[in-house]
């Protein structure tokens, strides 16, 4: 079989996974870089291959171009859940397609670095530092401060926690939340319009699905505090990125934190990069030991159970 392993950006695949006896078997061939190019790339690079592993939602399996990958047997992808594989395609043509565990944790903990560095201008004064200078900005205190949340799953109930740990006056919205299932985790439901407006930090912890697709634009950026914090490692096309630049731009809010991003990786000239008031991170929310360890040990387990006619973790099964 012909197995590609794709966007092991860090070349951490060998390390954190045996697949010893995968190569020794089978043809394993580990993508360093991410295929560019659009459809006609992905095409080019996989349709040789049998077996296809993705990491998260980094390249677009649609069903035009899963039509021209004609020997694709199986495939996996991190996590259990991918809106980049057209899963009823591949069910439609027999290709079953497994997913892997992960942590609830790895995100929020950069979803609060990022609200900290925004927060106390650290990369601000750590460059600062760097170039003999000394205490050029004020930092926006937390305790007693509003987090607001959008959406409240697993991740928004994490966020959450730390932020009552903080002393803060958690408040959260998404359109099926109800007052009492805020309550369990003592977070105030408000409606959408009213967390922008009062939050002094907001955090995105929502699903991406149709329904939520620019979810968050420039009437909910305009009716931020000018002292807001604005963070986004949930889904880039929950939120209008050009309307959140805008603001920025005309300094409508204090600053923002971002992680993920429309275009992946994000292109050199990409205005993004040199946005004021943001710190930037590249879609690290769940790039950790621990979450890698467990993506790849389970991806290699997910192949060889299908090699060996007992596929686990079926997806779309």
């Amino acid at each position: 079989m012909k197995i590609a392993v794709l966007d092991d950006y860090q070349g951490v695949a060998k390390q954190f996974a045996n697949w010893s006896d995968l190569e020794a078997a089978h043809d394993v061939e580990i993508f360093r870089e991410h295929i560019g190019g659009g459809r006609d790339a992905v095409v080019a690079a996989l349709k040789e291959f049998d077996v296809i592993a993705a990491m998260r939602e980094r390249t677009v399996f649609d069903k035009a171009t899963l039509e021209q990958l004609p020997n694709l047997k199986y495939m996996v992808t991190t996590g259990m859940r991918n809106s980049s594989i057209d899963m009823d395609y591949l069910k439609e043509r027999g290709i079953p397609c497994s997913g892997t565990a992960g942590r609830t944790q790895t995100t929020p903990e950069l979803a609060w670095g990022l609200i900290l560095a925004v927060a106390r201008n650290i990369p601000f004064e750590d460059n600062n530092m760097r170039t003999g200078q000394w205490q050029q900005t004020v930092g926006l205190d937390l305790e007693e401060k509003t987090l607001g949340i959008v959406g409240l799953g697993r991740l928004g109930r994490e966020m959450a926690r730390i932020g009552q740990a903080f002393k803060m006056d958690v408040v959260a919205w998404s359109q099926n939340l109800t007052e009492a299932s805020a309550a369990e985790v003592g977070v105030r439901r408000v409606d959408k319009e009213q967390l922008f407006r009062e939050a002094d930090v907001i955090t995105v912890q929502y699903k991406h699905s149709e329904r939520s697709t620019g979810l968050i634009g420039a009437a909910e950026f305009g009716a931020m505090k000018p002292t807001g914090i604005f963070v986004n490692t949930s889904r880039a096309a929950i939120i209008d990125m050009n309307a959140l630049m805008e603001t920025l731009q005309a300094g409508r809010i204090a600053g923002a934190g971002v992680d993920v991003y429309d275009d992946e990786p994000v292109p050199t000239d990409h205005p993004i990069r040199s946005c004021p008031r943001t710190v930037l991170t590249p879609h690290l929310g769940y790039v950790s030991h621990d979450t890698y360890r467990l993506f790849y040990t389970e991806t290699v387990e997910d192949i060889e159970a299908w090699l060996a006619g007992v596929p686990v973790r079926l997806i779309n099964g």
